[in-house]
């Protein structure tokens, strides 16, 4: 059986660039971590890196280890975590993973409730993934995933908690603005801006530009949604954007996009494993809703 140390190492070399920061990290002098590294080479006849000057190259065989560091030591972490739970009594923490940029406010209205029932439940928020949200659900990283966008997989169900509607978000100036709906070939003269997901995952593409074989003169991502609805009321660009987002937004006005985008934000958990304070965090999250806007 591989044995986890090698495996460690490689996840801290790889999270801090150095095996120096990699040993202080794992409380292990670098004389310790090199010669663990070695017996690992020499029990199974491969080698992990290459030195390049004073930085590190993980050769095949490293970076298939240093995948499955990945995979396989949240889920040990996480089992210490709940033995350690179920010895004091109780049992951890709730991983809540976002795939939904905007939905920040909303969360924070479901966190305050919950955190007051159920103090003795940690929490966690996390928007970072490196395989994605699904996989960091089935890989037990997270144990909700908030997203707009579910997708079917043995072991995960979803529950949909609120619903909404994407609009094209444009200055008051636009001439958009007045017209009330867009279609595609409108935006060919505009800059399109986004929150930093990949073209395949944007409804705006997926559901409304692409089927019309139409692009936007220029796509652009921002990482918040302030600097979204500003640069969109300077009239520097529109925004694919929830219509929430645009209840207090000053010179903005949404946009409906073709016939109508409808979304709903979704919550995933793994089948089976829902203890009474997850159930407890879904039955709140249902119950807040977020004020939408007219179009």
């Amino acid at each position: 059986m591989i044995d986890l140390q090698p495996l460690a190492i490689l996840r801290e070399i790889d999270r801090t660039g150095s095996l120096t920061q990699a040993a202080d990290k794992l409380f292990l002098t670098q004389s310790a971590v090199s010669h663990a590294v070695r017996r690992f080479e020499e029990r199974y006849q491969v080698k992990l890196w290459k030195r390049e000057g004073h930085k590190l190259r993980l050769t095949p065989s490293g970076e298939y280890l240093l995948g499955l560091a990945n995979r396989v030591l949240p889920q040990l972490e996480y089992g210490a975590v709940v033995l350690g739970d179920y010895a004091r009594g109780r049992r951890g923490a709730i991983r809540v993973g976002m795939e939904c940029h905007p939905c920040q406010d909303w969360l924070m209205r479901v966190l305050d409730p919950f955190l007051s029932q159920w103090p003795d439940v940690d929490l966690d928020v996390t928007t970072a993934f490196q395989f994605g949200g699904l996989a960091a659900l089935l890989s037990h990283e997270i144990d909700i995933l908030v997203t707009p966008d579910p997708v079917e997989q043995p072991g995960i169900e979803y529950q949909s908690v609120f619903d909404y509607e994407l609009v094209l978000a444009v200055a008051e100036t636009h001439p958009l603005a007045d017209k009330g709906r867009a279609e595609p070939a409108d935006l060919a003269g505009d800059t399109l801006i986004t929150y930093p997901v990949s073209r395949e995952r944007l409804d705006i593409y997926t559901q409304f530009l692409i089927p019309a074989h139409a692009l936007p003169r220029r796509h652009r991502t921002v990482e918040t949604t302030d600097l979204m609805l500003r640069l969109v009321a300077s009239g520097r660009a529109v925004s694919a954007t929830p219509d929430w987002l645009l209840r207090d937004a000053k010179g903005v006005r949404g946009v409906r996009l073709g016939q109508g985008i409808a979304k709903s934000i979704h919550l995933g958990h793994r089948k089976g494993e829902c203890p009474n304070y997850l159930s407890g965090f879904m039955e709140l999250a249902a119950t807040v809703q977020i004020e939408t806007v007219q179009i």
